[in-house]
């Protein structure tokens, strides 16, 4: 019985109907709950809303969390099985952002009391319930696996941007200080130039410092297309891997 459970409330392989709709209803359920996120002001509609998805979320979650065992044996994680399995699940990056969207609903309740009007910062975690949708999601799912994959590639890339940004904003900082007023003004205004943002607000006059913006674009440029390259081949690589298992 449990078994079955797991199967359903996993992402679905495509085969498995029950799971597959499974999957769609949660994904709907999630889109409903973060309605009321694009809107000031509250009503008694958004308040149903809001508490019938988190209701939904804590059944989920407690499913997940009385088939960890399962979960934890699928992926080859070694917990012991049994108790160690469940007393490990709920510190999961996935397990954590889905206690993370249901506890602000709750904390509402809490409202009339002036100790515990505190909680009412969790509503900020609300905005945790869209990174629900990668569990749902094959696609995000496969995307999320490409970068595990190519952690160092993007680690290395990262890395590059950072020496990047830190070394355009001590150029820039040093030949225009009266335009910079702070360092860090010169970094924000070496990462808007790394994406290409150009927000206008900030700007090297003279032209020295014009010179140095058009070289640091054309490099930023190469830079931020790097890791879309790198996550691209990776995702092909595994959508050929996926339709030959298929074929086999």
């Amino acid at each position: 019985m449990r078994k079955r459970v797991y199967e359903i409330i996993e992402l679905s392989d495509g085969n498995d109907k029950v799971s597959r709709s499974y999957d769609l209803f949660m994904m709907c359920v999630i889109v409903a709950s973060l309605i009321p996120l694009a809107f000031k002001e509250t009503n008694t509609l958004f308040f149903a809303v809001d508490y019938i998805s988190a209701t939904i979320f804590i059944i989920d979650y407690i499913l997940r969390l009385a088939t960890a065992d399962y979960k934890f044996r699928s992926k080859g994680k070694h917990c012991g099985g049994g108790i160690k399995s469940f007393a490990a699940y709920p510190f999961t990056p996935m397990a954590i952002i889905d206690l993370l969207a249901i506890l602000p609903t709750f904390s509402v309740v809490a409202s009339g009391f002036k100790i515990l009007k505190l909680f009412r910062l969790l509503r900020t975690f609300r905005v945790f319930k869209v990174f629900k949708i990668v569990r749902y999601s094959k696609s995000i799912t496969v995307i999320s696996n490409v970068i595990r994959k190519q952690k160092e590639s993007l680690l290395a890339v990262c890395v590059l941007a950072a020496a990047y940004i830190v070394i355009c904003a001590l150029i820039i900082f040093n030949v225009e200080p009266d335009t910079f007023d702070s360092f860090f003004s010169a970094i924000y205004w070496a990462t808007v130039s790394l994406t290409t943002m150009g927000y206008g607000d900030i700007y090297p006059v003279s032209t020295f410092g014009r010179i140095v913006t058009m070289l640091s674009s054309f490099v930023g440029i190469a830079i931020v297309a790097l890791p879309a390259g790198i996550i691209t081949a990776g995702y092909m690589d595994a959508i050929k891997k996926e339709e030959r298992n298929i074929l086999d």
